[in-house]
């Protein structure tokens, strides 16, 4: 357990799965997969790295690290604090905590904590390849990658983006964009961004799976333009939208790609 920095002392638990390998391989290292969401998201990678992965014949096996909510905290509220850029939360939000308002903004904080707290334990008690660290994260764990990924893109090596909440804060996540061409000349990072198709808007269809104002694929298909715009030599994007899939069902089929495009299994040379 851990305490996030900079906040009243609420413990986080890490979950880890080691694949099979892991014991009978005492020398080898591991790529490791830093998901948001633990409750939900790392029992399913788990699965699909089982299944998927088939030994290391699907996907090269990696070490997988959920990181849970806090202590004492619903998952709404945890993830709207740590998850989110800046304090100006939707409008209307409430919180499902009597008697605390709801709280945005402290992905800096959090970015902070898994830098200095979760890098350092993982890397000290399990074989972990921390030059090949992969990131993953959907709705506000994707916003949150898109704020480390603009504030330091090289604490992860690749970035694994579901349906990232651009919307935020009348998309602050553009402006920062700015800022950060401002000043740098190279953005070095590996980037798979992933949306439901059904996540955009179209007035002409009653199917309820479409979203009433939200364009998250508008969204992240301007941010992704705008990202290759600058040229960064350092950087590679690319992005899907996976058909019949919305909000709530896309990600299995997400991270899975993701997965076989971040950790396909190399060639063996002849």
């Amino acid at each position: 357990r851990f305490n996030l920095l900079g906040t009243p002392p609420d413990p986080y638990q890490l979950y880890v799965y080691l694949p099979d390998s892991y014991a009978t391989e005492p020398a080898r290292n591991y790529p490791v997969l830093f998901v948001t969401d633990a409750p939900y998201a790392f029992p399913l990678i788990r699965s699909i790295a089982r299944r998927v992965g088939d030994h290391g014949e699907g996907l090269r096996d990696f070490i997988l690290i959920g990181l849970s909510y806090a202590k004492g905290d619903t998952p709404k509220f945890s993830r709207n604090r740590d998850y989110t850029p800046t304090a100006k939360g939707p409008s209307g939000a409430e919180s499902d905590m009597p008697g605390r308002a709801p709280l945005y903004g402290e992905a800096e904080n959090y970015r902070r904590f898994i830098a200095e707290e979760v890098f350092p334990f993982v890397a000290s008690h399990y074989r972990a390849d921390m030059h090949e660290k992969i990131y993953a994260g959907h709705s506000y764990g994707g916003l949150l990658g898109v704020q480390m990924l603009l504030t330091e893109p090289g604490m992860f090596e690749h970035y694994i983006l579901g349906s990232p909440s651009l919307q935020f804060d009348g998309k602050v996540m553009f402006e920062r964009e700015r800022a950060y061409a401002a000043n740098h000349k190279d953005l070095p990072a590996d980037v798979f961004m992933a949306l439901g198709g059904f996540e955009t808007v179209d007035p002409s269809s009653s199917d309820r799976r479409y979203h009433n104002s939200v364009d998250m694929v508008r969204n992240a298909q301007a941010f992704e333009r705008v990202l290759k715009s600058r040229h960064y030599p350092g950087l590679h994007i690319q992005s899907v939208v996976i058909g019949d899939e919305d909000h709530l069902t896309v990600f299995p089929t997400l991270i899975t790609h993701g997965l076989q495009a971040m950790l396909a299994p190399r060639q063996e040379a002849p």
